[in-house]
């Protein structure tokens, strides 16, 4: 373990995710302790029959530890796309699902590390002069932790979501909406009835990022332009805070006229 990390303050397991009732039958789980490049929100959205989690965060502390209810109905997880920010946590979990795309890679195992200059090499980040964090975290989850010693387990997934199906949790419904872009199976979820939309990185209230390796930015542009016109009241994205159809329509048209006039 690194000496210039055992002097840091832990949190108690428990506290490492932070939890806020949305209303409805929606708790938003986020990990305060984490650098913004991969602090993402996820989503608990409870039915009758059973419960969904939308992505599952970094994994560096055990749910079943932490958040033990999550589990009490044997929720499935549905990741909006195979990053570390989003599916650290999907092994924990008996019944996962995502888009056919990113299966391949959720089965080898995502690229993953809390050190930044390892990180942004696994991923293909250009940090473009910018600097990149020693670590992705900001405090230890518990006495002694390595971050040396985190990964995200390699997964098989239990059901393949395509654009248009729907997913029934008694008494709440889902379609999925397949929005490539970010990644070639980047999905996210719609509830029609109260027109709530769960976007994980295909959009949210900040820089989109469309320049990884497996990003493709006319797929992406296509992705945008469709939400620019959907009807939600609501959006609840992967990162940050949520937002109303206004915003969504804004972010969308600035990242279509940003790459008009850029070209690409």
């Amino acid at each position: 373990m690194r000496e210039d990390i055992v002097e840091w303050v832990g949190v108690d397991m428990v506290d490492w995710y932070a939890r806020a009732d949305m209303g409805g039958g929606v708790i938003r789980i986020s990990e305060p302790h984490v650098n913004e490049l991969v602090s993402a929100n996820f989503w608990w959205l409870r039915g009758n029959d059973r419960g969904v989690v939308v992505d599952a965060g970094l994994g560096v502390v055990a749910l079943r530890e932490a958040i033990p209810v999550l589990f009490e109905r044997d929720p499935m997880v549905l990741l909006t796309h195979a990053h570390l920010d989003h599916v650290g946590g999907a092994p924990e979990f008996g019944d996962r699902a995502a888009h056919p795309a990113e299966a391949e890679l959720l089965a080898a195992g995502i690229p993953a590390s809390l050190y930044g200059a390892e990180l942004y090499d696994k991923l293909g980040i250009d940090a473009a002069g910018e600097p990149v964090p020693e670590l992705m975290i900001g405090a230890l989850p518990a006495p002694g932790y390595d971050p040396g010693t985190y990964r995200v387990e390699p997964m098989t997934l239990n059901r393949l979501l395509d654009d248009g199906d729907r997913i029934d949790l008694g008494g709440r419904v889902l379609t999925v909406l397949h929005l490539p872009g970010h990644t070639p199976g980047s999905v996210a979820v719609l509830e029609e009835r109260t027109g709530t939309l769960y976007s994980g990185d295909v959009i949210y209230d900040g820089a989109l990022i469309d320049n990884l390796p497996n990003s493709d930015v006319a797929a992406y542009r296509r992705s945008l332009e469709f939400l620019a016109d959907l009807d939600v009241s609501v959006v609840h994205p992967g990162h940050g805070h949520s937002f109303d159809r206004t915003r969504l329509r804004q972010l969308a048209e600035t990242y279509l006229r940003g790459k008009a006039q850029g070209g690409r």
